[in-house]
């Protein structure tokens, strides 16, 4: 039996990290205005909806990824493909292009999920930035946002990297949405967004049912603790990075 462990370590790191680079900015800006620019009076309204949709069930996400998401996605992939394809990650995959079972609408999709956890983090770090020093930059004739890259950031930086890295841990083990979204196939994965494939998480889900056989269970085992390993590492950079955070607020 060919388990393929090595495109399921490519096609979960690929598609972890596709989507936190879009949660990223997206989580930094939320954070920033929430924090430094909203009015207090909607800062928490709006700091409760961002944080809601970590509640939002993964299998939500992921009907929701590829039966409404997908289609209006369509026409962004085929222009990426006809204008980039001579890039290796927007060049034509192992999956239909306007399918929508594929690693970008996949990466989307994961990247909302996260984006709850990040922006939790950030807020909360960028929360504790000492007032005295804001005052202080404000007082010397600095701008909202000349305060925020000369103080806020450099002050959270930690605390952004942890955030980050917890909510790549998230991704790493996300089961349920991606089963929905990508399409497993036989064809080696090739490094493109619009490549299928399976995740060590959805690989091991979708062959809960033969797991009684002690050959295949034994494969699978050695994936879930590949997985454990990736989530392991991520969840210890995040901590790392968390305590370098308090030490720097002390």
């Amino acid at each position: 039996m060919h388990f393929g462990i090595l495109d399921l370590l490519r096609v979960t790191t690929f598609v972890s990290l596709f989507a936190l680079v879009l949660a990223m900015p997206v989580a930094l800006g939320v954070a920033i205005f929430l924090t430094q620019y909203a009015p207090r009076r909607f800062a928490m309204p709006l700091a409760h909806l961002v944080d809601l949709l970590a509640a939002v069930p993964s299998i939500i996400y992921g009907v929701w990824g590829l039966h409404v998401l997908a289609p209006h996605l369509r026409p962004v992939a085929t222009s990426l493909n006809h204008t980039l394809g001579h890039c290796f990650l927007f060049a034509g995959g192992n999956t239909s292009i306007g399918g929508g079972g594929n690693v970008f609408t996949g990466g989307i999709v994961l990247a909302v999920m996260i984006l709850p956890i990040i922006t939790a983090v950030t807020r909360e770090v960028f929360a504790q930035t000492p007032h005295g020093q804001i005052e202080a930059a404000l007082a010397l004739g600095a701008t909202r946002w000349e305060v925020v890259t000369t103080t806020v950031l450099p002050f959270g930086r930690s605390g952004y990297i942890s955030g980050a890295m917890l909510g790549l841990g998230r991704a790493l083990g996300e089961t349920v949405a991606l089963l929905i979204i990508l399409h497993g196939t036989q064809q080696a994965f090739g490094w493109s967004l619009f490549d299928g494939g399976s995740t060590f998480a959805t690989k091991i889900a979708a062959a809960a049912s033969g797991l009684d056989n002690p050959y295949q269970a034994g494969a699978y085992l050695a994936a879930g603790l590949m997985l454990y390993l990736l989530t392991f590492v991520v969840n210890a950079a995040a901590r790392a990075a968390l305590a370098g955070a308090g030490r720097a607020t002390r």
